[in-house]
């Protein structure tokens, strides 16, 4: 998800949006309640919970690349509802990644290890593809791409 401000647009005319990793959106029922809903999750435990998420998402690694999933841009959406269910949209960098098959596995592990967290679904998308400009700065350092 991305939030652009005044500024942003005035400093990036016409030129390709460069995302940003995931932010949490809390929801509200088992389906999600969309943008602006309320969540019954006191906010402050909701900025825990994100906190905690993210850490978690940090310790998983493509393995031919020395940088965590979510600096690499691979984390799309992270959905937390009124349970503290988990929805978690991934991509790999390519589609015939070697670890496909057990990548979204390691992040539902990672994910499920944070505490008060309930059920962990991960889905695997390849829509929009990733590329580098996905990537946050701290990656592009780790990988003198800047």
């Amino acid at each position: 998800m991305i939030e652009k401000t005044q500024k942003d647009e005035a400093a990036e005319p016409e030129t390709a949006t460069v995302e940003e990793p995931a932010e949490i959106k809390a929801c509200v029922g088992a389906t999600g309640g969309g943008e602006g809903a309320v969540s019954a999750i006191p906010p402050a435990e909701l900025e825990r919970l994100h906190a905690d998420l993210v850490a978690a998402l940090k310790t998983v690694f493509d393995p031919e690349i020395p940088v965590d999933i979510y600096e690499l841009g691979l984390i799309y959406r992270l959905d937390v509802d009124d349970d503290r269910n988990i929805e978690v949209d991934m991509t790999l960098t390519a589609p015939g990644c070697p670890v496909a098959g057990e990548m979204p596995g390691w992040v539902e592990n990672a994910v499920s290890s944070v505490p008060g967290v309930g059920q962990v679904k991960v889905k695997l998308v390849f829509d929009p593809p990733w590329d580098m400009s996905r990537m946050s700065d701290e990656a592009r350092l780790a990988l003198n791409m800047f």
